[in-house]
């Protein structure tokens, strides 16, 4: 009888554990995932491959339709070469203001610069994916839809220690990013499903 009832208590035992183990889920790294910016929020970075189109009011001759080179530059009658990547459409349409007022008088607000095709945006996604590589995109993509443009996980994924690597725009330095996808794509931890900025690596190992 006693051993029967021992027998009971340590099946109760092993039963618990294991919905314990069960209900824990993946534990959150520690990261303050607010300071990560927010591309959506700010204006539009120009880069190489960016398809631009510059018109400038009342001076036809002076219209530009351009793809941003390699070196980062564009061509335009009387002002030249310009190095646009790196800049906003903003910043470029005051540096075009400032050279064409050496040759005519033009009011700012009769310049303007579209984008026309964002061909710099693009992001790596490697290990166990099904499909690696490196992923070009006219919008902004989060970690969850990266991670669905490359197929979704390998059934060797560690899926609850990804890695997002970013190079910081000041200090050039490469940081780690530690990332859970289970909190994210169940929405507790929603601060984790980061929007990638252009040259982002995302790791799954």
């Amino acid at each position: 009888m006693q051993r029967r009832w021992l027998v009971r208590v340590v099946t109760l035992l092993v039963m618990l554990t294991a919905m314990a183990a069960t209900g824990c889920g993946p534990k959150a790294p520690v990261y303050d995932y607010s300071q990560e910016p927010d591309p959506r929020t700010t204006e539009y970075v120009l880069g190489i491959g960016d398809a631009i189109a510059v018109n400038v009011w009342q001076n036809e001759g002076l219209n530009t339709e351009a793809v941003i080179r390699p070196d980062g530059t564009i061509t335009m009658p009387l002002v030249g070469d310009l190095r646009a990547a790196g800049e906003t459409p903003t910043t470029l349409k005051q540096m075009i203001k400032d050279r064409l007022a050496d040759f005519v008088k033009v009011e700012g607000s009769a310049i303007t610069v579209a984008v026309r095709e964002a061909n710099s945006y693009r992001f790596t996604v490697s290990g166990e994916v099904v499909r690696p590589g490196v992923f070009p995109s006219n919008y902004y993509v989060t970690v969850a839809e990266a991670i669905a443009l490359a197929g979704g996980f390998t059934r060797f994924a560690r899926r609850n220690e990804m890695v997002l690597m970013r190079r910081d725009s000041k200090s050039g330095e490469v940081r780690q990013i530690p990332l859970a996808y289970d909190l994210l794509a169940s929405g507790k931890r929603p601060d984790m499903n980061l929007v990638l900025l252009s040259g982002d690596s995302l790791y799954v190992p």
